[in-house]
C-alpha cells in the first residue's frame, strides 16, 4: 500500500491528475483543503485541482506511513505551497488519512493538521 500511496504523490506533483483518479474510486470523497468543503467523484476533483493548479503550486511530499487500527492509512506529509511567482505561502507537515474500498481504490481522504 505504502508504494501505490508514494506513486500518488508523485503523480500529484507532476500534475498527472489522470493517473492520479485511476487510483481513486469514482464516487470518491475528497477534501478540498484550499477553498474548504468536500468534492465527491472524479469529475469534481479534476475542477478542484485544476481551479487550484492554476492559483498555487502545491508539492506533498510523504515522510511516514502508519496504518491505523481501522484499515485506513494515515500519511504525514511535508507540503510546500507556493504562489505562482514561487513566494512561499505556506510550508508545513499535515496527515492525510485514506480509506480504501473492497477493490483497494481510495475511497476517501481525509486531512488532519
Amino acid at each position: 500500500m505504502e508504494d501505490r500511496l508514494r506513486k500518488l504523490y508523485v503523480h500529484f506533483n507532476a500534475r498527472e491528475a489522470d493517473a492520479v483518479l485511476a487510483a481513486l474510486s469514482p464516487d470518491v470523497d475528497w477534501p478540498n483543503g484550499w477553498e474548504g468543503g468536500r468534492v465527491h467523484g472524479h469529475a469534481a476533483v479534476r475542477d478542484y485541482w485544476a481551479r487550484q493548479w492554476a492559483a498555487i503550486d502545491p508539492s506533498v511530499e510523504p515522510v511516514g506511513f502508519e496504518r491505523r487500527p481501522d484499515g485506513t492509512v494515515a500519511v504525514r506529509v511535508h507540503q510546500v505551497v507556493r504562489d505562482l511567482g514561487g513566494a512561499v505561502l505556506a510550508d508545513e507537515e499535515v496527515t492525510h488519512v485514506y480509506a480504501f474500498a473492497p477493490d483497494g481504490l481510495v475511497r476517501a481522504m481525509t486531512i488532519e493538521s
